[in-house]
């Protein structure tokens, strides 16, 4: 007996990654649609060094979400790594690879210290991290003091050697941005889904005291998710200069919401225990490309474009909720014997 559409429709969408690439490619077809230019390769392909950020980080930041945590303080390492870059090359003197090493190593600490106080000392990790948020904010301000160009011009003139490594393109069509992107992709895939310090991470968001019991360190999971989290935005502060060929110390202060979303869509629950590093990379796409058709096919000032991130981060967190009442399930169950009853009576 063959199953009714509306019941391959509704296995198929099961899969919440599944969803996923049907948004895609929904949007696809609506913005080329309203512009054939949206659908030109090298364009699209260019257009990631848009949203590269949201892209690197939020697949990191599942990782703390995972655990049942929260970190909404990337975007600041993103500026002080940028700034730490910048100041310690041209004021001090040091070789750009070991001023990048040492921006690594600075927001690795940075991650670890907001770690320890939410893993060890028990306080709340949105507490933590909104006052992480402000102290490294804070913190890349006062590393631009030191330096001998206006914080507000930015410090430029990078050797080509740190600018090459944005500068590239394989087969001269696609950016060193897209394989960066692939590969960290490639990274959290396997740390989350194929090994076992991914399973530790998620037995630690479905019970602690579970996992506590199993012999794993919990406090430490914890705080390795948020160094993971830090160094991620380190990348994206590494890129995001190479590219821009500008380090500033406010670089990635509008980055939070569009991470925290694309988390969240990516089918990461912000109560922990469930997550995907597939969906949150596609998630990040389908919220880069939506800041990048919209203006472009529909004309949508950049300055309201947080709007429709917004509306996107409430009816996936409402809907979710609404999905799991035990109301919802009483009436699809009401609605599933319904459907079973006039099959019964045929079958008599």
């Amino acid at each position: 007996m063959k199953k009714p559409l509306s019941s391959k429709i509704g296995g198929a969408f099961k899969n919440w990654n599944t969803f996923l690439v049907v948004l895609l490619v929904l949007e696809f077809v609506v913005f080329g649609l309203a512009n054939e230019k949206f659908l030109r390769i090298p364009l699209l392909l260019n257009s990631i060094n848009d949203f590269i950020a949201i892209c690197l980080i939020s697949l990191f930041v599942t990782f703390v979400m995972i655990t049942g945590g929260i970190d909404i303080q990337a975007g600041s390492i993103v500026g002080l790594t940028s700034i730490v870059i910048g100041v310690f090359w041209q004021d001090f003197g040091l070789n750009i690879w070991g001023a990048v090493l040492l921006a690594v190593a600075i927001a690795a600490v940075c991650g670890a210290l907001s770690g320890f106080f939410v893993a060890y000392c028990g306080v709340q990790a949105m507490v933590v991290t909104l006052g992480g948020q402000f102290l490294y904010a804070g913190l890349a301000l006062l590393v631009s003091t030191l330096s001998s160009t206006e914080s507000y011009q930015g410090i430029s003139g990078f050797p080509e050697s740190f600018k090459a490594l944005t500068g590239f393109k394989l087969f001269g069509v696609i950016p060193s941005q897209v394989l960066i992107f692939l590969a960290m992709t490639v990274i959290a895939w396997l740390l989350l889904h194929k090994s076992k310090y991914g399973r530790k991470v998620f037995l630690v968001g479905v019970n602690p005291q579970a996992a506590e019991y199993s012999g794993i360190n919990t406090r430490r999971v914890i705080l390795s998710t948020y160094v993971l989290s830090a160094v991620s935005a380190a990348v994206a502060g590494i890129v995001l200069t190479s590219y821009l060929g500008t380090a500033k110390s406010d670089l990635g202060s509008t980055l939070t919401m569009n991470i925290i979303t694309a988390c969240v869509l990516g089918g990461t629950l912000s109560t922990g225990g469930k997550g995907s590093a597939i969906g949150t990379a596609l998630a990040s796409l389908i919220i880069g490309l939506m800041r990048f058709g919209m203006p472009l096919c529909f004309k949508v000032n950049t300055q309201y474009l947080d709007i429709p991130i917004g509306i996107l981060l409430i009816v996936v967190v409402v809907g979710r909720a609404a999905a799991n009442h035990p109301k919802t399930a009483a009436l699809f169950a009401k609605l599933k014997r319904k459907k079973e009853r006039p099959a019964v009576k045929t079958a008599k």
